[in-house]
């Protein structure tokens, strides 16, 4: 089975101020039903408020990132699934949830992992 990363900016989130809760309601129904069909693998939003550091092989931490991910942010979620096709029905599924299109990329195969 490939594992299939499911993801959306925070920016293309855009809905009422009180829909919150409902959008929070609905992408946890979503989460559970992955988690309940057994294909999810792990999730979560990146916490925006802590700035990202970069880790050189002898310790050193610098404050930044990577120039090409300097926005990252958002939503993600790994699921484990048998086709392309079953991913692209999930993310359809969290896109309804979220109220935004998602972008879906599968990780390569490795053994080891």
């Amino acid at each position: 089975m490939t594992k299939y990363l499911i993801s959306f900016p925070s920016s293309a989130m855009v809905f009422p101020a009180e829909d919150l809760q409902a959008v929070s309601d609905a992408s946890h129904a979503v989460v559970q039903e992955a988690k309940d069909a057994g294909v999810w693998v792990f999730g979560g939003g990146i916490d925006e408020s802590v700035p990202p550091v970069m880790v050189d092989g002898d310790g050193a931490v610098t404050e930044g990132t990577y120039p090409q991910t300097q926005q990252l942010e958002g939503g993600y979620a790994v699921l484990e699934l048998p086709s392309r096709e079953a991913a692209l029905k999930w993310a359809a599924k969290i896109a309804v949830a979220c109220r935004c299109a998602q972008e879906v990329r599968a990780f390569q195969y490795d053994p080891a992992s």
